[in-house]
């Protein structure tokens, strides 16, 4: 689906001033909540920003929460820094590489690493997405709890391969991180609608090749791509080690060993 097909309505009268400010932002046509709307409806309430799909209203909105829920769970209980995805990024004691994570997506992942002490550097190429995951970020900037990790978490929208062709030397992080868009089979009702409402919204990632290649221009010791357990390496192109948990991948490309005075 074209982003164009989006309209924006306002939860309450209370937001309007915001709507319509976002409304500019994103060069997006403001409708009355409950319209008659062809395509999806990002909405704004007092509590924060909602993407909705008027003909599935069973279906429930799409939304950001890093306080609650699965990001709190993995934040708690995912096992720090002896998890799959820490191990595949390069966490230990005494190292804790910078990551530009160049599919953010709804940002768990970076969450996850950014609450392991990472800098991060978040690249997403949609707008709404994009808009999302802010709020998200500004909602759990209030937070006590977490206002520490989410200040390591710094977010762009633009094309990755674009921002990655672009950044000068003393730029380069350390590690470059993928999750590509791909058509997983999951269990959970909640990721379902999750991927299938993203990839109606953006589609899916046709440049995954490119991606990879530019990020491995560009980092400066690895490139890490996540991916289903059962699913081709992107491109076909074989990654220096693989690292598996039960339902996902991490391919592990290799540039350089970590320097031994990485934090």
């Amino acid at each position: 689906m074209s982003e164009a097909a989006i309209a924006l309505a306002a939860g309450q009268p209370e937001v309007a001033d915001q709507l319509q400010a976002l409304s500019r932002q994103l060069n997006l046509p403001v409708v009355p909540l409950g319209s008659r709307n062809s395509g999806m409806l990002l909405v704004l309430t007092p509590e924060r920003l909602e993407l909705h799909q008027p003909g599935m209203p069973k279906q429930g909105p799409l939304y950001v929460d890093l306080l609650a829920g699965q990001a709190a769970h993995r934040r708690r209980f995912g096992g720090g820094r002896g998890q799959p995805l820490a191990r595949a990024i390069g966490l230990k004691q005494g190292r804790t590489p910078s990551v530009l994570d160049a599919t953010a997506g709804l940002g768990r992942d970076a969450f996850v690493l950014a609450s392991l002490g990472c800098e991060l550097v978040m690249l997403e190429r949609s707008p709404i997405v994009a808009a999302l995951l802010l709020d998200g970020l500004e909602r759990a900037r209030r937070d006590r709890e977490v206002a520490a990790t989410v200040q390591r978490m710094r977010l762009q929208c633009g094309d990755a391969v674009d921002i990655l062709e672009a950044l000068h030397p003393e730029q380069r992080p350390d590690v470059i991180y993928m999750d590509p868009m791909y058509p997983h089979r999951h269990k959970s009702a909640l990721v379902k609608k999750e991927m299938r409402m993203l990839r109606e919204l953006v589609g899916d990632d046709g440049d995954s090749t490119a991606l990879l290649l530019a990020a491995r221009r560009q980092a400066r010791y690895r490139v890490v791509v996540k991916r289903p357990a059962a699913a081709d390496c992107v491109g076909g192109i074989a990654p220096s080690m693989m690292l598996r948990s039960p339902n996902t991948r991490y391919d592990v490309y290799v540039n350089d060993a970590f320097a031994t005075t990485s934090q």
